[in-house]
């Protein structure tokens, strides 16, 4: 009898222990970088319960924990939380002119404060919870689900989960297939890509943040191993003796380039400077170490070459950014990882030429950049010269979020579903802080509407983000504090008004043009594209002229009426007004379009952009 009760006791104390052992929650996230930060915050803005794994003690990856805190593009378009964190920045030094300090970006602030608004952020959602200093030790598939042990002797099972690391190393662990390197001209038919496929990928820099400590202060590191002046020949133009050498600066401008708040420089200099190859991807942990200690006296020599052959000793190490014995970021800055086969893969092509592909992506749009195809290739002599490529801005699909082998699964940061060229603008900040977002709201979605990702509705996602104002159309000349924001977002994802595409250097835009007036054939174009049974009878011949608020009107009237015909419910969303005589010959704006037709978004559109 006594044994029998020792066993009962012992069963049970085991299921307490399991219990206590195995935490469950809607949304695990692999990285606190700058991706899986705002997936955090995101799905748990939704009321899902998510947590947050991260290697490092900080949050934000690339914005912080690797030192990028420069912002590249976006400046236009403060897209969801992308707009939320810049204004907590902006709030933090008191004003947009106290963060527009370096010539490279309108947005320059100190890694730790960037960690600081992110704490902030993230301690403002009581549904999200954070494990620092933590590594994924396995995964595997659990009732449809997910289950993954860590290296603090936890284990977590999860309905969804979602890869920010950055490399996209926990898809790889899954299974889930990718690309690594360049892709050939016959694979996407982009008219940049080499002609052979290769496995380069661009260079990573292991940055550092300097600190003026004064012009008589003497803050020369010791001299590094293997140092030479040469190894910086042409970083800067007064140290340059080769004739031919491009893209030549001032050296003075190396200290004013990502100059920061409170006297700190980011030194991420990729011409001549501290960049470096390694492709780290598919190397082991051991392989990996090497590699970063390597990058790191790359950017020790620099930090010296700065010091000792221009001058300016009185930079050292920031002691007051990152808690580390050698005062450097805790990570590299990757810029290309794996590329997972996503539901979608979206090419150059898609961003040049977007409402004349097969696949209309654009439609299925939950983040946007602007910011030129800009390839880092310099410290490997086999990489072609893709260091800029000018396209108008852009908009990423969100089935290149989605793979195709895995159910419940969604990766995010670098690693979504692009060309090589193409990852050489979504990597940037702003746009990787949108992935983010939309990969939380897709999880939570998931985990609300018991639905794995692939098979959520691609209508129901962008509303979500729309209410959170997330652009999904790049639209420069539609700022949020447009009155008609939200519905020109709206039928911009229908296609039935389309955007013009410009680039403009570093800054490049998509216009819309919402105060201008559209003719009446390019407006049955669009709808013809939009619903292409529809055929309008009303007019006798071609017209090009503005169309009128009564021919518009007189258009909507028999769409409407053979929406009614079809028994398509897509008829009462459409609003009709009634005119005034004064009002009925005067030119319709493509806004004032927009507003009537904005709930045609709800007409469903698949992964590729097709309607259903």
């Amino acid at each position: 009898m006594k044994t029998r009760l020792l066993l009962i006791f012992c069963y049970f104390v085991i299921l307490q222990i399991n219990a206590q052992i195995i935490q469950n929650t809607g949304v695990l996230i692999i990285g606190g970088s700058t991706s899986g930060t705002m997936a955090g915050i995101q799905s748990a803005r939704m009321g899902v319960k998510t947590i947050i794994v991260e290697e490092t003690p900080w949050l934000g990856g690339m914005l912080t924990s690797a030192g990028v805190s420069a912002i590249d593009g976006n400046h236009h378009m403060p897209s969801g939380l992308w707009g939320e964190f810049r204004e907590q920045i902006r709030n933090y030094y008191g004003g947009a002119d106290k963060i527009s300090t370096g010539w490279v970006s309108n947005t320059l602030f100190e890694p730790s404060v960037g960690q600081q608004v992110l704490r902030k952020m993230c301690a403002a959602e009581k549904n999200l919870s954070l494990i620092f200093n933590t590594k994924l030790i396995d995964i595997k598939e659990v009732n449809g689900g997910w289950q993954v042990k860590l290296s603090n002797g936890k284990i977590i099972q999860t309905k969804v989960i979602i890869d920010a690391t950055e490399l996209g190393d926990v898809a790889a662990k899954v299974g889930i297939k990718y690309d690594l390197g360049m892709d050939a001209q016959a694979t996407y038919h982009e008219r940049i890509a080499p002609e052979k496929a290769n496995n380069v990928i661009q260079d990573l820099t292991y940055t550092a943040i300097l600190k003026d400590y004064g012009i008589n202060v003497d803050k020369t590191l010791p001299k590094p191993a293997n140092y030479s002046a040469s190894e910086f020949n042409c970083a800067c133009k007064e140290f340059c003796n080769n004739p031919a050498a491009k893209r030549q600066n001032p050296c003075a401008s190396l200290m004013t380039y990502a100059k920061l708040p409170n006297g700190k420089v980011l030194i991420n200099w990729p011409i001549s400077g501290n960049d470096y190859y390694a492709n780290m991807v598919e190397m082991s942990e051991n392989e990996r170490q090497e590699a970063i200690k390597a990058a790191k006296e790359v950017t020790l020599r620099f930090v010296y070459f700065l010091q000792t052959e221009l001058g300016f000793k009185n930079f050292g190490l920031a002691d007051d950014e990152y808690p580390t014995t050698d005062k450097l970021p805790f990570i590299p800055y990757h810029r290309e990882s794996r590329r997972i086969d996503g539901l979608v893969r979206m090419n150059l092509n898609h961003i040049e030429n977007p409402f004349s592909q097969t696949q209309p992506l654009y439609r299925t749009g939950i983040a946007v950049g602007d910011y030129a195809i800009d390839h880092h290739h310099e410290k490997n002599p086999a990489a072609p010269d893709l260091h800029f490529v000018p396209v108008p801005s852009f908009n990423i699909p969100l089935g290149s979020l989605i793979p195709k082998q895995k159910a419940n699964f969604i990766v995010a940061e670098k690693s979504i579903s692009v060309s090589n060229l193409v990852n050489g603008a979504s990597r940037l900040q702003p746009v990787v802080m949108q992935i983010g977002q939309a990969a939380g709201a897709l999880a939570a979605y998931s985990v609300m509407n018991k639905v794995s990702p692939e098979k959520v509705s691609v209508r129901a996602i962008q509303k979500i983000l729309l209410q959170s104002k997330v652009y999904l159309m790049p639209y420069f000349d539609v700022p949020l504090t447009h009155p008609n924001w939200e519905a020109i977002q709206q039928v911009g994802a229908t296609g039935i008004l389309k955007g013009v595409g410009q680039s403009v250097n570093w800054s490049n835009r998509t216009w819309f043009y919402p105060d201008s007036t559209i003719s009446i054939n390019e407006f049955l174009k669009g709808l013809k594209d939009f619903e292409p049974k529809f055929e309008y009878h009303g007019i006798s011949e071609q017209k090009s002229i503005s169309m009128s608020f009564a021919e518009f009107e007189a258009i909507l009237s028999d769409f409407k009426h053979f929406l009614i015909q079809n028994k398509n419910t897509l008829a009462r969303v459409i609003i009709e007004q009634n005119l005034s005589l004064d009002k009925k010959n005067k030119p319709i704006s493509r806004s004032e379009i927009a507003v009537r037709l904005a709930g045609l978004i709800e007409k469903e559109v698949d992964f590729e952009g097709g309607f259903r």
